[in-house]
């Protein structure tokens, strides 16, 4: 049956099969919260060499993680409705395949790393995707319902990633920049996890609205959200930012707050995934206006 579909599929159709399985939309917004990190590090002179080769091994890496995350709930994958057309989950990619594609993405991605960047960012990248594809994927998100929270500082990573390809350290900007993005993934997943929690429970994980229903999950948003609020002044404060960047979190910010309120007190489907969609928003408003800021400064 599997030869079959590969046999009347064409070259493009199999490439964007593959393709899909690297999440390409998320891979854009880490390398995009990577190219922050370092122009943040880089003090205006950004080497462009350096960032070239940083946000495309970076990529591959994260795109790698994502196609052995596939691979490995594909299962979990084929009993829901949001997931169960991903290419393994419908098994017009075979395993063998998918293994292949990630272990070339990821090899390719540490050696341009280390040939072209720096060790210390290879080994960085590397253990983020260990955290990712093993740490959260096989160990925590089975276990717990706090494996977003847990498994939140794989993907709070590139920004950190960014700053050590062009500084060749970790330094305490790049650690307030991993803060937000840490504080910012619960609120972003459980807003998802609230208006697919029939999927959830179909899937056998333990989602936080599954294990501890949805009016505890709604007033976690909201407090969480609150503290990524806080969180987002340590720019500001520490001198990483200016006026224009405040300005920008504290309406971004409003905004979130008032849709976690909304959705904490009269929620519903749509306001949910209302919710959801903004917080990507949100997250790419807020690290384009440090990018900004830092032109203007």
């Amino acid at each position: 049956m599997q030869l079959a579909r590969y046999s009347s599929a064409g070259w493009r159709e199999i490439a964007l099969r593959y393709l899909a399985l690297t999440k390409p939309r998320i891979v854009v917004l880490a390398a995009f919260c990577a190219l922050i990190g370092m122009v943040l590090a880089s003090g205006g002179e950004l080497p462009l060499r350096v960032a070239a080769f940083g946000i495309i091994g970076i990529s591959l890496l994260a795109a790698a993680g994502f196609v052995f995350n596939s691979l490995v709930e594909r299962g979990i994958d084929s009993r829901m409705a949001r997931t169960q057309r991903r290419p393994l989950a419908s098994g017009t990619v075979g395993a063998a395949g998918a293994l292949a594609f990630a272990g070339a993405l990821g090899g390719v991605g540490a050696l341009l790393l280390y040939l072209e960047v720096n060790a210390l960012t290879m080994w960085l990248t590397f253990a983020t995707f260990v955290g990712y594809a093993v740490v959260y994927t096989v160990l925590l998100k089975p276990a717990t319902p706090q494996n977003i929270v847990i498994g939140g500082a794989s993907g709070a990573m590139p920004p950190v990633l960014g700053w050590t390809a062009v500084s060749g350290d970790v330094g305490s900007g790049a650690l307030v920049l991993f803060l937000i993005i840490f504080v910012w993934t619960p609120p972003h997943f459980w807003s998802l996890a609230l208006y697919r929690i029939e999927d959830y429970r179909r899937s056998g994980l333990p989602m936080l609205p599954v294990t501890h229903g949805s009016r505890f999950t709604r007033l976690l948003i909201l407090l969480y959200t609150v503290l990524l609020v806080v969180t987002t002044m340590l720019p500001y404060i520490t001198g990483m930012s200016g006026l224009l960047y405040l300005a920008a979190a504290l309406a971004l910010g409003g905004a979130f707050v008032h849709y976690a309120w909304r959705l904490w007190r009269e929620y519903s489907d749509a306001l949910a995934r209302r919710t959801f969609g903004f917080s990507i928003f949100y997250l790419a408003g807020l690290f384009g206006a440090l990018l900004i800021d830092r032109f203007v400064q």
